[in-house]
């Protein structure tokens, strides 16, 4: 993988991850990552339908904000408690209402949770690697893996990316935004031409299901290589 110390001059700096991942042997660990609805979690699927084991970053999320959790509850007690729907569970679309227009709670809001979620991640991570035999690979889905310089973590990594016009259309039909909030949470995130450099395999995804599934056959002859070969 290409080197990568951290965001470039002028880009979001966050602060390295807390711990490392230990070595996961002779299977290899792939990062997915990309910017907001680019595909990473289709992406994700479609290498798990070929045989990876795959964990995700926002599955950790969701596991660690269950309503009574300590996670929850310090984001209740940092934002308010408007932030927790009446059953307890996090009201995301409010809580990201917040976080999207405001660096300084989005900086918190990561303080936060993002310990506890790369906690989760590196279990899983470590416990499926001492399970799977060998010529197996394991798929991390990290949308911010760059912005949080995960990529130590990483024997590979998989950009996936789509137009502007494409993503902003997505977070239209996905989540209901404006076109202005649509581009203003996608500059929350480091630009995908960054990402695109430091990658070590770049998948396109503005175009049609079946030309992003052959896309992702090709990576997967790539990550599982021929007997005798190394990867590309």
């Amino acid at each position: 993988m290409q080197g990568a110390s951290g965001p470039a001059p002028g880009e979001r700096h966050i602060e390295p991850a807390p711990f490392r991942l230990l070595p996961a042997g002779d299977l290899p660990v792939i990062g997915i990552t990309g910017g907001l609805a680019t595909g990473k979690s289709l992406v994700t699927a479609l290498l798990r339908t070929r045989g990876a084991v795959t964990f995700s970053a926002d599955e950790a999320a969701r596991a660690v904000l269950i309503p009574g959790g300590a996670v929850l509850a310090e984001i209740a007690r940092s934002f308010g408690t408007e932030m927790l729907l009446p059953d307890g569970r996090l009201d995301r679309a409010r809580l990201g209402a917040r976080v999207f227009q405001d660096r300084q709670a989005r900086r918190r809001l990561e303080q936060i949770t993002h310990p506890s979620i790369l906690r989760l991640l590196r279990a899983q991570i470590e416990s499926a690697a001492s399970d799977l035999s060998a010529g197996a690979v394991i798929g991390i889905e990290v949308p911010l893996l760059y912005e949080t310089n995960l990529q130590g973590w990483f024997d590979r990594v998989v950009a996936v990316t789509a137009s502007e016009a494409t993503r902003i259309a997505r977070l239209g039909a996905r989540n209901g935004l404006a076109e202005g909030e649509a581009r203003q949470r996608l500059q929350t995130q480091w630009p995908l031409t960054a990402k695109i450099a430091h990658a070590d395999y770049v998948i396109n995804n503005d175009g049609a299901l079946s030309t992003l599934e052959a896309a992702v056959d090709d990576l997967w002859s790539r990550l599982r290589p021929s007997p005798g070969k190394e990867a590309a």
